[in-house]
């Protein structure tokens, strides 16, 4: 999601879409927390099933959030294809 036309739709999502914006939130803070466990050295048992759960949560938040941008992008080019 490069260019200026496509983060002038990422700013406007993200003020006028709540889930849009839910999502890619969600994906910030999972990111933050798998960046945290990478940190450490060596990660217990546990810590690898977590950090495994955690990328998958943040796969599922980007795709979301990939799927909401794109179907904005399709209703924005048919907009612009009918003017």
């Amino acid at each position: 999601m490069a260019g200026k036309k496509n983060m002038a739709l990422i700013e406007r999502l993200r003020r006028e879409n709540d889930e849009f914006f839910s999502w890619e939130e969600r994906h910030k803070r999972l990111e933050h927390e798998i960046r945290d466990l990478n940190k450490k050295h060596v990660l217990t048992p546990e810590e690898e099933v977590l950090r495994k759960n955690l990328q998958k949560e943040k796969l599922l938040a980007k795709d979301k959030v990939m799927e909401i941008f794109k179907m904005e992008e399709g209703k924005e080019n048919a907009r612009k294809g009918k003017a």
